[in-house]
């Protein structure tokens, strides 16, 4: 099984950048999908996720209204758009596949490696 997320950069402050979770290996529509991200010096955090079928998404306080998480079961895609960008979301992006739609890590067992946002102020 793998996971790859990709579309990380660079960004200035108010820009957009839009992040894809792509995979292999797994049955894509069985699996509930989360967006996670950690700061230098932090630790992972809760962004976003999405149900199997794509119908019921959740996001952490911090993104919500800003970020729109998304899925295509026919490409085994996850997409994570993320508009009105700040220098504090600056992170590595992590998407995840999991039996569980949750906010807690421990609950995915599939982690891609990550991508780089940077948000200029």
């Amino acid at each position: 099984v793998q996971l790859q997320a990709s579309g990380g950069g660079l960004v200035q402050a108010g820009g957009s950048l839009r992040l894809s979770c792509e995979h292999s290996g797994l049955t894509f529509s069985n699996s509930n999908v989360g967006w996670f991200r950690q700061a230098p010096g932090k630790g992972r955090e809760f962004i976003a996720r999405i149900d199997r079928g794509g119908a019921r998404p959740g996001y952490a306080d911090s993104v919500s209204g800003r970020f729109t998480v998304s899925r295509d079961n026919t490409k085994n895609t996850v997409h994570l758009q993320m508009n009105s960008l700040r220098p504090e979301d600056t992170a590595v992006y992590y998407c995840a596949a999991g039996s569980s739609w949750s906010e807690y890590s421990r609950y995915y067992k599939y982690w891609g490696q990550g991508t780089l946002v940077t948000v200029s102020s």
